[in-house]
């Protein structure tokens, strides 16, 4: 599952917490964290979400590309 490697960098390239970026989302620094450990699947609306804020593709976040846009 590499987006779960893509978020976690993602997030610590953009030197957020956790926190952070669960607000963003809208949803619990625990259910974020599951996101990252790849215990729970992230929702498509936080796929979209992500892509914007980090103004990458889904397919970048997804593993697809190596090209962020």
């Amino acid at each position: 599952m590499d987006y779960i490697r893509i978020i976690r960098n993602l997030r610590e390239d953009a030197d957020k917490t956790q926190t952070e970026i669960a607000e963003i989302l809208g949803t619990s620094q625990t259910m974020y964290a599951r996101y990252e450990r790849g215990a729970s699947e992230m929702p498509i609306r936080h796929l979209i979400t992500l892509c914007n804020y980090y103004h990458v593709s889904s397919d970048y976040i997804l593993g697809l590309k190596e090209d962020k846009k």
